[in-house]
């Protein structure tokens, strides 16, 4: 397991909690169905925060996410008896965040990532699945997603690039309802 050697023995309650609270997204990982969805959605929320940062803070914040969530997943595995339990959406969290890295905040935008990302998330390209199948750990739980966020990333930039009109009409839908 990646994260072995800051294992310190027994957890106090707050740092269970807190485990608990980052490893299921805000507990969002306990909503009853499409625990993963919700968890993107999460991300999502949070990409509506970061969107105003710069570049920089946006990386070192997801890549800050990335590594904190691959701890208290490797945690939350233990606590939960349960390798890559369904309760644990970080992943979904951090490869949200990933797939929006370099795309403004339009809610177009924010829609097309979140369904590129559960798309690659759910059929896992190379390396992705391998990763999810061959690797144990929370480092694993992360990475998959992480690589399902790179490969939507780079389909919202195709897009955006070959057809930039579609996530504007998009947007305009969208607004049309809010």
């Amino acid at each position: 397991m990646f994260f072995h050697r800051f294992r310190t023995g027994r957890k106090g309650p707050f740092l269970n909690k807190f485990v608990t609270f980052v490893a299921t997204g805000g507990y969002a990982g306990f909503f009853p169905v499409a625990p993963g969805t919700v968890g993107a959605l999460v991300g999502l929320l949070l990409f509506y925060l970061f969107s105003n940062f710069s570049l920089a803070i946006y990386l070192l914040s997801t890549t800050a996410l990335f590594f904190l969530g691959a701890w208290a997943a490797e945690k939350a595995e233990i606590s939960f008896g349960r390798k890559d339990s369904p309760k644990i959406v970080i992943d979904e969290v951090v490869g949200y965040l990933v797939t929006m890295v370099l795309i403004p905040f339009t809610f177009g935008n924010a829609l097309g990532g979140f369904l590129f990302f559960r798309l690659f998330d759910i059929i896992k390209p190379p390396p992705a699945r391998k990763i999810d199948r061959q690797m144990q750990g929370g480092f694993a739980v992360i990475l998959d997603d992480a690589v399902a966020g790179l490969y939507a990333n780079l389909s919202m930039h195709l897009l955006l690039w070959g057809s930039p009109q579609f996530f504007q009409d998009l947007d305009r839908w969208i607004r049309s309802f809010i």
